[in-house]
C-alpha cells in the first residue's frame, strides 16, 4: 500500500509552522503548574474589569427586523447612518457619507475585501515595521506580498520616507499605516500625512488606514481621521473592539474616499465583493446605533485605566536605571526598551517562568533589534502594579 503524503491536498499559503513555538510552550507549561500569571499582555476589554452597560446591550438585540432577512451589500442603511453619525460627532467629518462605508465582520476582513479589490496575486503592500504581526497571516491568505517600510524612533516615532520611497515597486499596490501604531502608540504628524498623500498621488498608490485605536489618545485631543483623505484613494478601517470595547460583537467598516472617480470605481468593485459574502449577519446590524453609544462609557474607562498604569509604569521606572519606556501618544500598549542580554524571545521566557509576568517580546511586533517589550496598559491596575514590580526587580 501507498503510503499517503498528506501534502498533496493543502495549498503553499496556508504552509505555516503549526507546531507550538517556545514562548507559547512556556505559558502552558506555568499555566499548567498552577502558578498565577501576572498577564500584562491582556488585550481583550471584557475581561479587565470594565463596567458595560449589560441591559442596553441585550435590550438592542430584541429588534423584531432581525427575524427577517433584508440583505443590503455594504450593510444596513441603519448602521452605516451610525458609523456616519460616529464620525460627525466624534471626529468632526461633516461629510461623513453612509454610501461610502461598507460593513465588514471585522478588520480583518476589511482587509481581506480590501487586498482582493487592488491586488492581484504577488502584487506588494508596503507596511509599518513595527506593528501588528496579523497582517503576515492575511497577506498570505491573500497572495500578496508585505514589504516593509521604515518607523524611526528619535525622542518619538517618525515615518522613514527614505525607506518608503526604496520599497515601491512597479508591483507596488498600497501603502498600510496604522494610526496610531499598534504597538508604538504613535500618531502620523500632519507634516507626513501631507508628504504621504503626495507621494500616493505621485505612484499612483492607495493608502489604507487602520484607525481602531483613533479614540485613545492619551491627552484627549482628537486627531484627524483619515476618513477625510482626499488625496489619494483611502480605505479608512475601524470598528466596535476597541470604539466600544466590545470585540465579540465582531462588527467594523471600511470608509472609501479619495478622488471621486477612483472612489466610485472602489464602492462599485467592492460592492460586488461584499454582496458574494454578505457575512455581516442582522441583529448585529440592527443593534450598532446602540452598540456604537456605548463608547461614551467604555472610552472614559480604558482613557483613565491607560493614564492610571502609565503613572504607575513612570513610577516604578523613575526607581531603576536600566529600563525605560519609548514615548508614546495612544493606543493600549507600551514599549519598554531594555537590556538587550538576550533574545526578547528569551527574555521574555525568562521573566515568565522565573517571576510568572506575561510580557511580549519585541521581535513578535517586528522591532528591528533586541532590546523591546511590549506591555498592555489596559490590565487591572492591581495586576499591573505587580507585575511591573516583578518584571523591573528582573531586569534590573
Amino acid at each position: 500500500m501507498l503510503a499517503l503524503n498528506n501534502n498533496l491536498m493543502f495549498s503553499k499559503r496556508t504552509g505555516w509552522q503549526l507546531t507550538q513555538n517556545r514562548f507559547t510552550e512556556a505559558q502552558q507549561e506555568v499555566r499548567a503548574a498552577g502558578t498565577h500569571i501576572f498577564d500584562l499582555t491582556v488585550s481583550n476589554p471584557t475581561r479587565c474589569g470594565l463596567h458595560y452597560d449589560a441591559a442596553a446591550i441585550l435590550a438592542a438585540f430584541q429588534d423584531a427586523a432581525a427575524l427577517s432577512y433584508d440583505p443590503d451589500p455594504k450593510g444596513l442603511l441603519t448602521a452605516r447612518e451610525a458609523v456616519a453619525g460616529y464620525y460627525r460627532e466624534a471626529h468632526h467629518l461633516a461629510d461623513a457619507d453612509p454610501e461610502s462605508i461598507i460593513l465588514t465582520t471585522s478588520t480583518s476582513e476589511a482587509y481581506s475585501f480590501v487586498f482582493r479589490l487592488l491586488c492581484d496575486s504577488g502584487d506588494e503592500v508596503l507596511v509599518p515595521k513595527p506593528s501588528y504581526p496579523l497582517f503576515d497571516f492575511l497577506a498570505d491568505i491573500q497572495d500578496l506580498k508585505l514589504v516593509p517600510y521604515s518607523l524611526l524612533y528619535a525622542h518619538g516615532w517618525l515615518l522613514d520616507f527614505d525607506s518608503l520611497s526604496r520599497a515601491v515597486t512597479p508591483r507596488t499596490r498600497a501603502i498600510l499605516l496604522v494610526h496610531p501604531n499598534n504597538p508604538t502608540g504613535s500618531f502620523l504628524r500632519p507634516e507626513e500625512r501631507a508628504m504621504l498623500g503626495g507621494f500616493c498621488r505621485e505612484k499612483n498608490l492607495a493608502l489604507i488606514a487602520d484607525e481602531v485605536f483613533l479614540d485613545y489618545a492619551h491627552n484627549g485631543a482628537k486627531r484627524p481621521t483619515f476618513a477625510s483623505h482626499r488625496e489619494a484613494l483611502t480605505f479608512t478601517l475601524s470598528g466596535l473592539s476597541k470604539i466600544s470595547g466590545l470585540p465579540q460583537m465582531k462588527a467594523a467598516w471600511l470608509v472609501i474616499s479619495g478622488p471621486e472617480e477612483q472612489r466610485k470605481q472602489a464602492l462599485a468593485r467592492l460592492e460586488i465583493i461584499s454582496d458574494t459574502y454578505l457575512s455581516m449577519n442582522a441583529p448585529v446590524q440592527l443593534a450598532m446605533p446602540v452598540l456604537l453609544e456605548q463608547r461614551r462609557t467604555v472610552q472614559p474607562q480604558l482613557l483613565e485605566r491607560i493614564r492610571k498604569n502609565l503613572d504607575e509604569l513612570g513610577g516604578q521606572l523613575a526607581r531603576q536605571k536600566s529600563c525605560e519606556r519609548l514615548d508614546l501618544e495612544g493606543g493600549w500598549c507600551a514599549v519598554l526598551r531594555v537590556p538587550a542580554t538576550r533574545s526578547d524571545e528569551d527574555l521574555a521566557i525568562a521573566l515568565l517562568r522565573e517571576r510568572a509576568v506575561l510580557v511580549h517580546p519585541g521581535h513578535f511586533y517586528d522591532f528591528p533589534s533586541e532590546g523591546h517589550l511590549v506591555i498592555s496598559l489596559i490590565a487591572p491596575p492591581s495586576e499591573f502594579r505587580e507585575g511591573m514590580q516583578r518584571a523591573l526587580e528582573f531586569l534590573n
